[in-house]
């Protein structure tokens, strides 16, 4: 299975977790199964590329994503993919997927979605600087 946290940079499991799932730099990616690390650099239309972190993701195998937190839009976008989302991480990649191993995080569902981000235009990563 192939997790996805949101990080501010290359450092893999040690890297700190991104607040602002859709802005962050890179996604790291574990293979749980492997255990191997890929970071993926955050191409999408948020960092002046093209397409929503979503489509990325999918497009790399994964099939979960953890995050500190998002928008519904977001998590719609994610469940169309196939891609479960929990949220509620925070501290470093590691930190995040062992609190997902140990049921610590909670499922992204519309009531514990971000509602500073429903309302706005995108509803993804709007980069609006509240923290999660």
């Amino acid at each position: 299975m192939k997790v996805s946290v949101p990080s501010m940079g290359n450092r893999g499991l040690e890297e700190q977790v991104g607040e602002h799932f859709g802005r962050v730099p890179t996604y790291t990616v574990v293979d749980t199964e492997t255990n191997e690390v890929q970071i993926i650099q955050n191409t999408t239309m948020h960092m002046g590329g093209s397409g929503y972190p979503p489509d990325m993701l999918s497009e790399h195998g994964v099939n979960v994503m953890i995050c500190g937190g998002l928008g519904q839009r977001a998590i719609t976008m994610f469940e169309e993919m196939g891609i479960m989302v929990y949220v509620g991480a925070h501290g470093t990649v590691k930190e995040a997927i062992q609190m997902w191993q140990n049921e610590q995080l909670q499922p992204a569902t519309d009531e514990n979605a971000c509602r500073q981000h429903a309302f706005r235009g995108e509803g993804i990563g709007d980069g609006h600087g509240h923290n999660h």
